[in-house]
């Protein structure tokens, strides 16, 4: 197939776009700039001038591929309008063609679980930050089962870490600035969580299924103490048992509502999916990652 992946270059999209070359495909990734499609072709991709945020070369590149995995996000105030017009787009541009379609959201929009365990089929009650995406979700799985009979699935990964990268990095950067890793709340949450490699085997299933209308959910560990999250990234970064809780209230002064999301206690169980796609995931545990793998070798440097 060729696949066209949005945020090619990004932290996901890249180890998706990895993946999906590795076994056979082509990749085809939107580039802003002739350094972007430098670094796109440099990686086996196939540049193509435009951004998520102009409807003409998005479509354009849809039309072109066979397959589609949304996976930019601004990660700002705009997330929400972006994703929007992608869909938008999509819905109107692979009407009929039967391409199967990946929409990337997040396990934030199931909220709080406590001592519970979600799956793929449980309500949503997202935290503020991310109620945009929940209504993604709903539009995007109305697409598949609507009059526009779109093969489009939703994908929610957990946490994700692994290549120095993701929210577990953090911790890393407040070792070097302060000495210390700060994690927001008490430490007695929950994070599900998915190695990004493993996350992109899973991408590739999901495309390989061929699936529409469906929800995937990306953990590979369903529930871990963000307290031993924090210690063994102590212990990577050299400074063992140096952790601090940071006080919710006092985060939010900092972080905004993305302090509320890291407070959050989830527990979140994958096992529909690795039972229809018989996805293993293989990786390293996170709290092994932390301390002898990719976190490691980058505080090093």
């Amino acid at each position: 197939m060729k696949v066209f992946v949005t945020g090619a270059t990004g932290y996901i999209g890249s180890s998706v776009s990895a993946a999906l070359l590795k076994q056979g495909h082509q990749v085809i990734g939107l580039a802003r700039s002739s350094e972007s499609a430098e670094k796109l072709e440099n990686r086996g991709i196939e540049p193509f001038s435009g951004d998520i945020r102009d409807k003409d070369s998005l479509s354009a590149a849809a039309r072109e591929a066979d397959a589609m995995v949304h996976a930019a996000s601004p990660n700002d105030s705009t997330s929400a309008e972006a994703d929007n017009a992608v869909i938008d787009t999509v819905c109107e541009t692979l009407q009929g063609t039967d391409k199967p379609f990946i929409y990337t959201s997040g396990i934030w929009v199931i909220g709080e679980t406590g001592n519970k365990v979600a799956d793929e089929d449980s309500s949503l009650y997202p935290i503020d930050l991310v109620k945009w995406r929940a209504v993604c979700e709903q539009r995007v799985l109305a697409a598949a089962k609507g009059e526009s009979c779109i093969r489009a699935s939703v994908l929610r990964p957990g946490i994700v870490y692994g290549r120095g990268g993701g929210i577990p990095a953090s911790f890393f950067q407040s070792a070097k600035e302060r000495g210390v890793v700060a994690f927001v709340g008490d430490g007695e949450n929950h994070w599900p969580v998915v190695h990004v490699d493993d996350l992109a085997d899973l991408y590739v299933r999901v495309l390989n299924h061929g699936s529409g209308g469906l929800v995937f959910h990306g953990i590979s560990e369903q529930a871990v103490k963000v307290w031993d999250i924090a210690y063994a990234a102590s212990e990577g970064a050299g400074i063992p048992g140096k952790i601090s809780p940071w006080p919710v209230e006092e985060a939010r002064k900092v972080l905004g509502p993305f302090a509320d999301a890291l407070a959050l206690d989830q527990q979140i169980s994958s096992e529909k999916t690795k039972a229809l796609l018989g996805w293993e995931p293989k990786a390293a545990r996170l709290t092994d990652e932390l301390r002898q793998g990719s976190y490691k070798a980058a505080s090093a440097k």
